[in-house]
């Protein structure tokens, strides 16, 4: 008789060769589980150290009045005897609003000798204050007869504050000086031709302004000077250059605990999607031998930007030294666009 076979295949490998016991799993388990905290735990102490030294420096020496004013004299002696007639007149002075949250914002202010409505909203730059916008003060003042009002931004100055904001909230405190300018310089909403200008981080706040809802009528232009496109762009700029490392995973961490804290992240405060919506007339600025705020960063700004629009890469000039560089044709550029689409 034929015997019958029955095949059956019994695998190398099954389920039952995998350990199973609580004993046996738990120290694989206590490994990932702690290499997990580490990372996390470095992860976190980057993103503070990151937020610390980038949101919350030791106060820049600029804050101070006489410093930033001997700063700027030092690059531009013409300075001195235009502020020392200032003083002697008591032309520059001190005013101070209250935002929403109580903060105190402090500013100061030159109204124009001769009748005007122009008025010249000047905004510093990272770790400055309102004197280091001197320069760009005087050449308003003097070519264009404005009257001036240059904020110290939050955390700069005599302007308290928790943090830097690099231009995001920092664009709502710039709106309520514009909307405080008919009052300061006593002109009415219809009559008054205002500008607002902004260098470096103060060049991204006013881009941050631009495509912001509840800007006056007489609100009528902006120029930015050597702005960045977004803060998550050039926080991972400056942590490629300065130390060598990845954005990923650092500024996404970096963001969220900037959100957790301080109520804004990275991805929001963008200078770039902000031009977008801008229908007011823009004049880019960038020195073309900028490695700070790399000059790359003006080009998909100035094409994101609709309506009217004008750019100028001043040569050879490093970061926030355009007009130092080449007043003249600086002054030029910036007086031939307002002419034309702002007074």
């Amino acid at each position: 008789r034929e015997r019958e076979f029955t095949y059956r295949y019994t695998p190398s490998f099954s389920l039952h060769s995998i350990p199973t016991s609580p004993m046996r799993l738990r120290p694989y388990r206590h490994s990932l589980l702690g290499l997990l905290v580490v990372l996390l735990l470095g992860l976190y102490g980057i993103a503070e150290f990151m937020l610390r030294t980038a949101i919350c420096p030791e106060p820049s020496p600029y804050r101070r009045e006489s410093t930033a004013r001997d700063t700027m004299i030092h690059y531009l002696p013409a300075l001195r005897p235009w502020l020392d007639s200032l003083d002697r007149a008591q032309a520059l002075r001190d005013t101070t609003i209250i935002a929403p949250d109580g903060t105190p914002l402090h500013a100061r202010y030159v109204r124009s000798a001769r009748p005007t409505r122009r008025v010249a909203l000047l905004v510093h730059g990272y770790g400055d204050a309102a004197g280091r916008m001197y320069h760009i003060g005087r050449m308003y003042a003097h070519s264009m007869n404005a009257h001036l009002l240059l904020p110290d931004l939050r955390y700069h100055g005599r302007t308290p504050g928790t943090h830097i904001g690099m231009g995001w909230n920092d664009r709502l405190d710039v709106l309520r000086w514009a909307k405080f300018a008919p009052r300061l310089f006593r002109l009415s909403p219809d009559s008054l031709r205002l500008v607002v200008h902004g260098i470096s981080m103060g060049a991204a706040t006013t881009m941050m302004l631009s495509g912001t809802d509840g800007q006056p009528n007489y609100l009528r232009a902006f120029v930015e000077d050597c702005g960045y496109t977004s803060v998550r762009d050039i926080f991972a700029s400056e942590l490629r250059v300065r130390y060598g490392l990845p954005a990923f995973p650092i500024i996404p961490a970096t963001s969220a605990l900037c959100k957790w804290r301080y109520g804004w992240s990275f991805d929001e405060a963008s200078a770039l999607e902000a031009v977008r919506r801008c229908r007011k007339p823009m004049l880019f600025i960038h020195g073309g031998n900028d490695h700070f705020v790399p000059t790359a960063m003006v080009h998909p700004l100035y094409a994101a930007k609709p309506g009217i629009k004008a750019l100028w890469i001043a040569p050879h000039s490093a970061h926030a030294m355009s007009y130092i560089d080449h007043p003249e044709e600086y002054e030029r550029r910036v007086r031939q666009f307002l002419d034309h689409h702002a007074w």
